[in-house]
């Protein structure tokens, strides 16, 4: 018997390198078939994830710098609810001086007041009212409403003139009223100076400085509701 020739054998070999190479192939094909069927689920879960993570960052300065919490939105999707340590957010203050004067005449006799007044005012935020924050591809848009006067401190009331008519006397209610009248012409003093405009920039400033994110950040203010 003579033994198998050389060319035998490599005939015998190319059926199953054919076979060995389509079945190659075929794996190769399915397991990019299911990556490409995969990847938008893929692609949608690593965007989700990485929102989270620039959700978590922008709570994080919100606490830092307000003590606040926002309400964080995802997709019109609430991810944390609204959570605050503090009822207002005061980020600036300033010494705000007036000045109001009574002159009243009857019969020809005039009484006269005049009142000098020292306020500290505090302008910043109701953290009560609705803070939101929605996450989008390309943007961090942050809700809050605008800056208001929080508060007024009174730090000295000065009497410049105190004087009576001869028959036309000044009346405990008179010097009552004129006190009255002080604080609310120093807050209207405080917002005519652009305080509550200053706070919102300060804010802004302070958010834009800490929040670190490939994305554009929107802070915008908004009117809230009266209160009855």
């Amino acid at each position: 018997m003579n033994p198998p020739s050389i060319d035998s054998g490599r005939k015998f070999s190319w059926p199953v390198a054919v076979t060995l190479i389509a079945l190659i192939a075929a794996v190769t094909l399915t397991i990019i078939f299911l990556r490409l069927e995969s990847w938008p689920a893929r692609t949608a879960k690593q965007s989700i994830s990485e929102l989270e993570r620039v959700g978590r960052n922008v709570r994080d300065t919100f606490v830092e710098v307000a003590q606040l919490q926002p309400r964080v939105m995802i997709n019109n999707r609430v991810y944390l609810e609204k959570t605050s340590t503090m009822a207002q957010l005061a980020v600036l203050s300033r010494q705000i001086e007036v000045e109001h004067e009574l002159t009243h005449t009857w019969a020809g006799s005039t009484k006269r007041i005049k009142l000098h007044g020292t306020f500290l005012a505090k302008a910043g935020f109701d953290l009560q009212n609705d803070v939101v924050v929605e996450l989008h591809p390309d943007e961090i848009a942050a809700r809050l409403p605008h800056a208001t006067i929080l508060g007024l401190e009174q730090k000295a009331v000065d009497v410049l003139a105190f004087e009576n008519g001869f028959w036309n006397r000044i009346s405990a209610a008179d010097l009552e009223n004129e006190l009255a009248t002080l604080p609310d012409l120093a807050r209207q003093k405080a917002i005519e100076s652009g305080m509550t405009n200053e706070a919102e920039a300060t804010l802004q400033r302070q958010l834009e400085a800490r929040i670190h994110a490939d994305r554009r950040f929107n802070l915008s203010f908004q009117d809230t509701p009266s209160k009855q």
